[in-house]
């Protein structure tokens, strides 16, 4: 499985790549802390919500700290997901840690 960290995410979001991110937490986990941008599709809709993500564009999937996104991309690919997934190594809370410490941590 592929991943990026949270720093690489950032240089290639400020770099003006067109990168997706697909946030697989609880609703009230990403109401609580989120990186602009993530569509918000818990993980136990990620098979049944396939069709909207789009698998032409490079996808990240985060969680909280990569467990749950490495089961939703595992999930993805088994299920024929044709797209680029990579999972954010060390989820949102490497986010909050090495790129923005706005994002509160949980």
């Amino acid at each position: 499985m592929q991943q990026i960290t949270a720093i690489e995410l950032k240089a290639r979001i400020d770099a003006g790549e067109d990168i997706q991110l697909i946030d697989v937490r609880q609703p009230n986990e990403h109401a609580f802390a989120r990186i602009d941008g993530g569509k918000l599709i818990p993980l136990g809709e990620v098979l049944s919500r396939m069709g909207e993500i789009d698998s032409a564009r490079e996808t990240v999937v985060y969680c909280k700290m990569g467990g749950r996104s490495a089961q939703a991309i595992a999930a993805l690919e088994q299920h024929g997901f044709a797209g680029n997934l990579l999972n954010l190594a060390g989820g949102i809370t490497a986010w909050s840690n090495d790129v923005d410490g706005g994002v509160p941590k949980y």
